[in-house]
C-alpha cells in the first residue's frame, strides 16, 4: 500500500508529519481553482477537493489524500492573491470582522472515497494602516487563501478563534487522521516500535 499526498502545500506535509502519517509519493494535482458564479464557498472547496484527489491516476492498493483551504467572508470566496494589491484588498476586507476559513479533505483508494469538511470561524482585529503595511512586508500573503496563514505574523491580529487551528493551516489533523485510519494507514507515531 502506498500512501500519495496530492498536494504541493509543504505546509499539508509538515501537518501530516506532526500526526505521524508520511506520504511515499508527493504529486500536484494540475487544476484550475477557479469557482463556477454564484458557487457557494463549501461547495467550491468540496468541488476542489474532489478534483485533486480525481487528478491523480492510483494503483489499486494505494490511499492518497487531497485537500483545499479557502477563506469565505459571507458568500464570497478569498483565493490567494495574485499581488500585494489584492492582498491588501483582501486583508482590508477581513479586518475588523468575521469570517470562515473552510478546509476540505478527500481520502480515496480505487474503490470508495470519503471527504470531511471542516468549518473555522476567526476574529481578526482591526488594521491600523502600520499595521496592515508592516504585514503586507511580510510577504506572507503569498500563496495563502484569503492573503494570510495563521501560524505566521498574522496570528498576533486574531483575538479569536472558534474551530480547528490546523484546519485553518490547511489540515484538520483529528478528521485526516480518522480517515486515514478508515483506510487502513497507521500513524507511525502511535505504532509500537
Amino acid at each position: 500500500m502506498k500512501f500519495i499526498l496530492a498536494s504541493a502545500s509543504s505546509r499539508r506535509l509538515d501537518l501530516l508529519n506532526r500526526i505521524g502519517f508520511v506520504p511515499d509519493t508527493i504529486v500536484s494535482p494540475d487544476i484550475a481553482e477557479i469557482p463556477h458564479k454564484h458557487e457557494l464557498p463549501r461547495d467550491f472547496v468540496r468541488r476542489m477537493a474532489t478534483s485533486k484527489a480525481q487528478a491523480i491516476e492510483i494503483q489499486p492498493n494505494d490511499v492518497l489524500l487531497a485537500a483545499d483551504t479557502i477563506v469565505a467572508l459571507g458568500r464570497r470566496i478569498l483565493g490567494k492573491p495574485q499581488d500585494r494589491i489584492e492582498a491588501e484588498q483582501n486583508l482590508r476586507l477581513l479586518s475588523g470582522r468575521r469570517h470562515r476559513v473552510i478546509t476540505a479533505v478527500m481520502v480515496r483508494n480505487s474503490h470508495h472515497a470519503k471527504i470531511k469538511i471542516v468549518e473555522s470561524v476567526i476574529k481578526v482585529k482591526r488594521f491600523s494602516p502600520e499595521e496592515l503595511k508592516i504585514f503586507l512586508n511580510t510577504n506572507e500573503w503569498l500563496g495563502k487563501a484569503g492573503g494570510y496563514g495563521i501560524q505566521g505574523h498574522a496570528e498576533r491580529f486574531i483575538p479569536w478563534i472558534s474551530g480547528s487551528y490546523s484546519g485553518v493551516m490547511g489540515l484538520p489533523l483529528y478528521e485526516t487522521g480518522i480517515l486515514l485510519e478508515s483506510f487502513g494507514l497507521k500513524s507511525r507515531k502511535l505504532s509500537a516500535t
